[in-house]
């Protein structure tokens, strides 16, 4: 299998997050310069069949695109740690708890960054105002966060699980902004040091 990688992206380093804490090595990975449009050539575009990074070729040529989607599909050949999923209902609050941490706080927090840095003009027309409205509901959804994370110590599970990596992913990306978590959510601010502690944390961009 070959994975393409960038090492600017979140979505990227959802999949590298996840691999670190499977303890996967074996992979060949590619390093894929978004800034320069090498995602948009048609090489790329032929192999992958689309713009996205990340992507993993299997090896039978079937391409995956989506972090998740990815993720998911290495799980199943590297079970253990498992971040997915033991059993139906724990399958199913974590797929929840993932949803929300991609919906509502990475994915705006990804705007916000995409809209806001300068350096990533060459990327997409830049509108400040989504960086702003984007950056105000992810802090209003973080309050979501913190409640939960006041009764749970990771966000899906007893155990960190694919829901933390999403968020974690989106909220690093976001230091290229200069979010920080608001003080008036200490739940987060604990579980986010708690995130940065572990190995997988030297799996970032």
């Amino acid at each position: 299998m070959k994975l393409y990688d960038s090492r600017r992206a979140p979505n990227p380093r959802r999949v590298r997050w996840f691999l670190a804490e499977k303890g996967v090595d074996d992979l060949e990975i590619v390093q894929i310069d978004l800034m320069t449009g090498e995602h948009k050539t048609p090489e790329y575009r032929a192999e992958v069949g689309m713009t996205n990074v990340p992507a993993l070729i299997l090896d039978d040529g079937t391409a995956l695109t989506e972090s998740v989607a990815i993720c998911r599909y290495l799980e199943s050949l590297y079970p253990e740690p498992n971040l997915f999923g033991r059993d139906a209902r724990d399958t199913a609050i974590i797929e929840m708890w993932t949803r929300r941490a991609e919906l509502m706080a990475a994915m705006p927090l990804m705007q916000a960054v995409r809209h806001g840095h300068p350096a990533l003009a060459v990327l997409e027309t830049q509108v400040p105002e989504v960086a702003a409205n984007n950056r105000q509901m992810a802090e209003r959804s973080l309050a979501i966060f913190d409640k939960r994370l006041g009764e749970s110590e990771w966000i899906a599970a007893d155990r960190v699980t694919m829901a933390d990596g999403v968020l974690y992913s989106g909220i690093e990306f976001s230091r290229l902004v200069r979010f920080e978590v608001p003080e008036a959510m200490p739940n987060v601010t604990r579980w986010l040091a708690a995130m940065r502690a572990r190995g997988s944390a030297k799996a970032g961009g």
